[in-house]
């Protein structure tokens, strides 16, 4: 029993321009050259190590004379290959070795001039470089040595079928509203009259010109359409797709993510540029889509309505056979920024919970499997969570042997830098979704009940009114912006997207990362815990003892409720009211800060109250040593941080542009960073 590629590992550095207007298609192209080039020299490394051990004779390890024709085509097509068999006498695998580096060498040097064109002299894809790797692994298994072919050419193989020659899938990733944009000046560019969708993206105009669209047969060699340049850029992104796939390798890209996707037609646009760039296939005039097209739902109304989603777009005969095409399988990511930015900690958790429960569901029905990709790491407001215990409390048969996740590249070092680290990161991932896929649907924890669901949208209502009645505020976004540090994280070189998705200056447009950067940076940590005291003691003001009795038996056995209640309380410790209280200063405005920080305040402890209630604690974090220890280390350091900061935002923000303000940005960036080392998190 051979065990396939356990792992696969994808990026969309250089692919997601998801409000990211410094992402191209040049960047993405570069991308995928860099990924190609480190795939590449990495597999020379290995084949010159293999070189060096693999110094068998034809004469203790015989070979087939298929292997020798195979040798002497090889070496005649390097042009020296009478100098590679003088250097090897009677060594015939090193001299095979040798060609094979003589194809990488000339795929190298083609990639760092920047030209991706398949060469005859390298290799024609990943696939063929693999099976010189097997041919190499039976000649030897053949002669009688089997161990030689495990230990030494095995581990390289096994390499290059993981990683191939793009080292990573690049995901894709674009917001529904410029795909749109770039749609109307397609439907534009198409009609007699030049007038774009009357009605909008909603129409039924609109959807009934994506299905005759895509109902139309392929014709090829149209070419891109005369659109302006943004919407080309857009277009252009599927051409360069389908262009790299196949000169670079067939697993070069790995999905095309819709973020913020709202309606069917949507995702039917996603797939009628992909069928406009070349990316579909026709088997007999039977069209479908070879990239693989993946909704992103984030806001909680947009989570609601996924499943309805979903059921419509797998109604699509053409996007049915895509899926099957693609594998059989439909990806859908779920959003866990926005949706805390939106409804709040305890509400983003419920419903994403449910979304999976009823989109697993939905794919038992029509028989098509749902995979979930997890937006979700870094943070607790962001979904991070102890990885074991976070996929542990995954609906029952939400997993099946199928898991996405992001790594926020926040912590890409702290778990993966160190060897045995990463092994154990690897491992714990790994045997976290194959117990919950082997396990999850006889597990009581993870059953259903009528009782615990109902318990959680009572909770849920009441922590997402409390939640929004500081959101909807309209002295908020003033209080904000003057607490924190949130126009300084622009001037941080972290990252590279901007702040906010469209320039404009509120919250609905403020991405999820610099929200709750700010948050923790000015010691509130809002998007982690606000709401859920209101939640809870509303709960229990309600229903009594029999709701309190209610609350205890979910702490114990649900694990959705437990994992929402400790992280809770974990993001609780790091709340520090009186540097809060230093930070609210900053706010030029008593009304606008009489307005909002006592609402912070006394959800705060309402907060506490309602965790140490469930817990039975007499003080936060008690059952958390080690946490408790580590943090203890830390807080007399980032409190005087934080308090220094408090000082630095205030000088800075009073000083004129002189030179005085550089040296005051250089001490107040540098306190950011602090702060994040320190937190182990920024957005």
């Amino acid at each position: 029993f051979t065990v396939p590629p356990f792992f696969q590992f994808g990026s969309w550095i250089g692919g997601d321009r998801d409000g990211n207007p410094f992402v191209t298609n040049e960047v993405t192209r570069s991308t995928l050259l860099e990924n190609r080039l480190t795939g590449l020299r990495r597999y020379q490394r290995r084949l010159g190590e293999l070189v060096r051990a693999l110094s068998v004779t034809e004469r203790s390890v015989p070979v087939t004379d298929r292997f020798r024709e195979v040798l002497e085509r090889e070496l005649a097509a390097t042009g020296d290959g009478d100098e590679i068999a003088a250097r090897n006498p009677g060594e015939l695998f090193r001299q095979y070795l040798a060609c094979m580096l003589r194809r990488l060498q000339v795929m190298a040097l083609a990639t760092e001039r920047g030209d991706t064109r398949r060469d005859p002299a390298g290799y024609a894809s990943a696939d063929a470089l693999i099976a010189d790797l097997k041919l190499i692994e039976s000649e030897l298994e053949g002669a009688g040595r089997p161990e030689i072919g495990r230990l030494l050419v095995e581990p390289v193989r096994r390499e290059v079928e993981v990683f191939r020659f793009s080292t990573v899938r690049l995901d894709v990733r674009e917001n529904t509203t410029k795909l749109n944009a770039a749609l109307a000046e397609v439907w534009r560019a198409a009609a007699p009259d030049g007038a774009g969708p009357a009605l909008g993206a909603e129409s039924e105009a609109w959807r009934g010109w994506l299905q005759a669209e895509l109902a139309r047969p392929l014709v090829g060699g149209e070419g891109m359409p005369a659109v302006p340049a943004d919407a080309a850029e857009t277009l252009g992104m599927f051409y360069l797709v389908q262009r790299l796939r196949d000169e670079i390798d067939r697993e070069a890209f790995g999905t095309f993510v819709l973020s913020m996707t709202r309606s069917v037609s949507d995702l039917l646009g996603a797939y009628l540029l992909a069928k406009a760039a070349g990316l579909f296939a026709d088997t007999a005039g039977i069209e479908s889509c070879t990239l693989p097209i993946v909704p992103l739902f984030e806001t909680i109304e947009d989570l609601q309505r996924a499943p309805a989603i979903m059921k419509e777009l797998l109604g699509v005969p053409l996007v049915r056979r895509s899926v099957r095409a693609q594998g059989g399988v439909q990806e859908v990511m779920i959003g866990y920024s926005d949706s805390n930015k939106d409804g709040g900690f305890l509400t983003s958790n419920w419903e994403l919970y449910k979304a999976q429960i009823k989109l697993t569901r939905l794919g038992k029905e029509l028989g098509v499997p749902i995979a979930f990709f997890h937006g979700r790491g870094g943070s607790v407001s962001r979904g991070g969570a102890p990885t074991g215990r976070a996929i542990a409390a995954q609906p029952a048969g939400s997993i099946q042997g199928r898991m996405r996740i992001t790594e926020q590249g926040e912590v890409v070092s702290f778990k993966y830098a160190n060897r045995g680290t990463a092994q154990y990161q690897i491992e714990l991932l790994a045997s976290s979704v194959v117990e919950h896929s082997l396990k999850s649907e006889r597990e009581e924890a993870l059953v259903p009940t009528a009782e615990f669901d109902e318990a959680m949208e009572a909770l849920s209502g009441a922590a997402q009114a409390a939640y929004r009645g500081l959101i909807d505020s309209p002295h908020l976004l003033l209080y904000y912006q003057a607490a924190s540090p949130l126009e300084e994280l622009t001037l941080l070189n972290i990252g590279s997207r901007p702040a906010r998705r469209f320039g404009a200056k509120s919250l609905s447009d403020l991405r999820a990362i610099p929200w709750v950067f700010a948050w923790s940076q000015n010691r509130h940590f809002v998007p982690g815990w606000y709401g859920v005291g209101s939640g809870i003691l509303t709960f229990l003001q309600v229903r009594g003892a029999r709701g309190s009795a209610l609350l205890g038996r979910m702490y114990n056995d649900s694990r959705l409720f437990r994992l929402i209640v400790d992280e809770v309380e974990k993001t609780l410790s790091y709340v520090d009211l009186d540097i809060a209280r230093e930070y609210a200063s900053l706010v030029p405005e008593p009304s606008v800060r009489d307005a909002i920080f006592p609402l912070i305040e006394a959800e705060y402890h309402r907060t506490i109250e309602a965790v140490l209630r469930l817990s039975g604690g007499s003080e936060l974090a008690e059952r958390f040593p080690r946490f408790r220890r580590r943090l203890a280390r830390r807080l007399p350091t980032v409190n005087l941080v934080s308090r220094q900061q408090v000082e630095l935002l205030r000088r800075f923000r009073e000083s004129g542009g002189d030179r005085t303000q550089e040296e005051q940005l250089s001490a107040l960036l540098l306190s950011i960073n602090c702060l994040a080392a320190g937190f182990g998190a920024t957005g």
